[in-house]
């Protein structure tokens, strides 16, 4: 468990009108993570109960070197740029694994 490398991403939007397209946007860039990137391991997106305008993205990579491969990736690059004009914040916490279960 302890290779496993992970993190959570609080992201607050601007508005309505900012949370639908970037929702379109974490969508589209999904579809290139499912695609082309087998160390990551789990790639979740998450509106809280209750908060409208906040996302939580959970990733679990199986390792450094994997979230590496995922940073470098287009669709990744294309994301970390055009993320910036929907949001008012962003909270990054990133995890090393102690312990846990995970799927096969």
């Amino acid at each position: 468990m302890g290779e496993g490398f992970g993190l959570v991403v609080r992201f607050e939007l601007r508005d309505q009108e900012a949370a639908t397209a970037f929702d379109d946007l974490a969508a589209e860039t999904l579809e290139g993570i499912k695609e082309q990137e087998p160390g990551t391991l789990t790639y979740v997106t998450h509106t809280p109960v209750g908060e409208p305008l906040i996302r939580v993205f959970y990733e679990l990579y199986a390792d450094r070197a994997a979230f590496e491969t995922h940073e470098a990736q287009p669709h990744t690059k294309r994301f970390l740029a055009e993320r910036e004009q929907y949001l008012r914040g962003v909270e990054v916490t990133f995890l090393n694994a102690v312990a846990g279960k995970v799927a096969a």
